[in-house]
Order: structure tokens, then sequence, then C-alpha cells
């Protein structure tokens, strides 16, 4: 018969309330995004709730396409006591790989309520999808 530590109840329970903060940090800096694609274009959507558009910086460099910002605080307190806030100001970054088959000239970025759209269009998406080749004859 194996018998228990009285110690051993306690260990995990020491650290409990630091198990959650990793990924906490790692949601910050790392915001929720989706990527899809079509025919014509790849897209990229990134929740960034309460972010301002001239706060985020969405750039191109040797085939990675960059989205960084920060979420700033502005509060003027006066009066209150808070017992604890669940908001998160910081700065942030992801970085997505693209394919070799886009047109880095012509991303665009649209912002509308805390989204954040890029559209990747593909090379050669606007050229012909199928044609019949004529057969010459000698």
């Amino acid at each position: 018969m194996v018998e228990k530590s009285h110690t051993a109840g306690w260990w995990p329970n020491l650290y409990e309330p630091l198990r959650g903060i990793g990924e906490k940090i790692a949601d910050w800096f790392a915001p929720r995004a989706d990527a899809a694609a079509t025919q014509e274009f790849y897209e990229i959507n990134m929740e960034l709730p309460g972010v301002a558009a001239e706060n985020i910086d969405v750039s191109i460099s040797n085939g990675t396409l960059t989205i960084k910002g920060e979420k700033r605080s502005q509060r003027q307190e006066s009066g209150r006591t808070y017992f604890f806030t669940e908001r998160e100001y910081g700065a942030f970054q992801r970085s997505f790989r693209l394919p070799p088959d886009v047109e880095a000239s012509k991303i665009a970025a649209d912002f509308k309520d805390g989204i954040l759209t890029v559209k990747v269009p593909k090379a050669g998406a606007h050229e012909e999808k199928a044609r019949k080749i004529e057969i010459r004859s000698a």
C-alpha cells in the first residue's frame, strides 16, 4: 500500500491563481484572427475591439504580412475605487506568412466595428480562367 504525502494536496492549488496568466497574455499579444480564401483573394479578419484605427499598422516584408498596434487607456478617475478591472491595454503583433501567389502591391485593409479586414489579391486572379486553344495545322 502506497502512502500519500500530506503536502501533495496543496501543491497544485499553490499555482492555481497563476494558471490562466499565460493564456491571458497570449490572448492579448495575439488577437483572435481568421483567414480564408476565394478564387480572387485571401482575406484575414482580426478582432481588435477598443483599438483606434490610427493605432494599427499593417505592413508586408519578405512575404510576411504583419499587423501590429496598441490599445491605449485614457481614463480620468475621480471618486472611484475599483475592486477589479478586466480591460486590457498594451501592444500586440501578429504575423502571417503569405503564399507565393499574392499581388503585394494591391493589398487593402479596412477597419470597421472593431474588425480589421485585410484583403490580399492573388496574382493573376483577373486573368482568363479558361479558353479554347486553336490548333493550327501545317
